[in-house]
């Protein structure tokens, strides 16, 4: 599929495709463990980063890397100063600063190696947040001062988001999980 293809398709048609290496991705629905990670993440930082110029989107937004041609929707993206946007409809975001994927059985293979790959390649990627939602843990990949990525990674207290200058609780990822459906033990990160 072409990138005009890709965009077209998008575009008319209902949900949410990625276009990766040249082929649509459909974005399948999310467990309830995914949903409740996502917001909880997302509304963290979004009060975390209240006053500053950074601005905390969700999964609605539609993010685009010149450099590979990659087109996602991650689960939350953060974006300080100036929004640089793409004329395609809908929009795209050019300048992504933290990325936050979060986990599954079905996606985390592809979610940490070949989006994770493409991520990387943007030189407003400053960092990308791993959210598991099989085991309680959160890794945060920073892009060092020579370009080299280095990985924190935390299942209680806090882990740092350098380029923001905050440290996300890995409770407040987790909180509400204890409440989920009983029974559904793919829902409880232990």
């Amino acid at each position: 599929m072409t990138e005009a293809e890709y965009l077209a398709f998008d575009a008319s048609h209902e949900g949410r495709h990625e276009f990766i290496n040249g082929e649509l991705v459909s974005m399948a629905g999310g467990t309830e463990a995914h949903a409740l990670a996502t917001m909880n993440v997302g509304g963290w930082l979004r009060g975390a980063l209240r006053g500053s110029s950074c601005r905390v989107y969700s999964s609605d937004l539609r993010v685009h890397l010149d450099e590979t041609g990659l087109y996602a929707y991650p689960d939350v993206t953060v974006v300080c100063g100036a929004s640089d946007l793409t004329t395609t409809n809908p929009p795209s975001v050019l300048n992504p600063r933290v990325i936050v994927e979060v986990l599954s059985g079905s996606t985390e293979a592809h979610d940490r190696g070949a989006k994770a790959a493409h991520y990387r390649q943007r030189a407003s990627v400053e960092a990308i947040v791993f959210v598991s939602t099989e085991t309680r843990r959160v890794e945060v990949l920073t892009r060092a001062a020579d370009g080299t990525w280095i990985l924190q990674e935390a299942t209680s207290g806090e882990v740092p988001i350098p380029p923001l200058h905050i440290a996300l609780p890995v409770d407040e990822v987790y909180a509400g999980f204890d409440e989920l459906a009983s029974g559904a033990s793919a829902n409880t990160p232990r």
